[in-house]
């Protein structure tokens, strides 16, 4: 397995370069003969910025990557010159970011329950206008959703986990969602199929629905959920794609235009939950199969999503901590 040179950006006032990252070998009966979907070769990038938990990075085509920082509830942008500045504050708590098909910015924000509302929106890049797309389902307000991602028909899927203080209200509303062009909001998946659905992402060729599962309570699901995606967009057939039981599950991930799932899971430190060691902190390259093609690891323990960008699509952009960090691809990547 070769050594991955990782990029780091240190957020927290302080600029690092690139160093090797931790290398070693897969054991035997999980790595691949098949060609890496990564390359060995880094972007330099270095910023200077105070950042305390990055999350839910995506690119605009310009190549400028925005990404949330959740406890001090804002959206960022790192610059194509390396700059990071602030793009909204309040951001109403958001976390899973993503452009559609015409880099209008999707974004699941949590809000306080309160105030602010836990909502899906869209901004206009253009006019800096909202627009809420979603923020209930048959009366109920949503938890706090969490993740998203697209169809090439426009239809918007995103997941919505169950808070710690769950309403009688809001009893039974988390799951996966979709939102239509004409504005519907339908269920996709609840309880019992999935209970803290997370990170969430559609292949290539719309045919299958991926959506990972983190519980961190003893004996919970912490695994990849695959599911046959239906012309109408409904799904089926579902089976486990991988289960990182007893570790810490996927948080988010992103998808290559091979069907390759790139998964920030993992720790590197326990965290006084049941969750082990056995999974450890970085980027796993799963195939279409289910095959772990490669484990690229990162050094920080909170590593939370990944998104492509980069003028050729090839740059993988992971937020982890209080670090950005940022590796190139063989395989060109999706907006997804």
């Amino acid at each position: 397995m070769p050594a991955y040179r990782l990029c780091g950006i240190l957020l927290v006032g302080v600029s690092l370069g690139c160093s090797p990252s931790p290398s070693g070998s897969l054991p035997p009966s999980e790595a691949s003969s098949s060609p890496s979907p990564a390359s060995s070769s880094a972007r330099e990038v270095s910023t200077v910025a105070t950042i305390a938990f990055t999350e839910g990075p995506t690119a605009d085509q310009d190549g400028t990557v925005y990404f949330t920082d959740l406890r001090n509830n804002r959206i960022l942008r790192l610059g194509v010159d390396g700059q990071v500045s602030t793009f909204r504050q309040p951001s109403n708590d958001a976390n899973g970011l993503l452009f559609d098909s015409e880099f209008r910015l999707l974004a699941c924000e949590g809000g306080d329950g309160e105030t602010a509302l836990p909502r899906v929106t869209r901004t206009n890049m253009v006019t800096g206008e909202v627009e809420v797309l979603a923020d209930s389902f048959e009366g109920k307000q949503f938890h706090r959703p969490n993740d998203l991602t697209f169809d090439s028909q426009g239809r918007i899927y995103f997941t919505d986990r169950p808070g710690a203080n769950v309403t009688p209200e809001q009893t039974g509303v988390h799951g996966v969602y979709r939102i239509d062009p004409d504005g519907t909001v339908a269920r996709v998946l609840t309880e019992p199929e999935v209970v803290r659905p997370n990170g969430i992402v559609i292949s290539p060729d719309d045919l299958t629905l991926y959506v990972i599962e983190t519980e961190q309570r003893e004996g919970g699901a912490r695994l990849i959920r695959a599911y046959d995606l239906a012309e109408d967009g409904t799904v089926g057939n579902h089976r486990v794609f991988h289960d990182f039981y007893p570790g810490r599950s996927g948080d988010g991930m992103t998808i290559d235009s091979q069907g390759n799932l790139y998964v920030a899971a993992g720790l590197n430190a326990l965290r006084g939950t049941s969750e082990t060691l056995d999974t450890v902190a970085g980027i796993h390259v799963f195939s279409p199969a289910g095959q772990l093609l490669e484990h690229i690891p990162i050094p920080e323990d909170t590593i939370t999503n990944a998104a492509f960008g980069g003028d050729d699509m090839r740059t993988l952009y992971v937020t982890a901590g209080k670090t950005v960090y940022t590796f190139l691809t063989d395989i060109e990547g999706t907006r997804r």
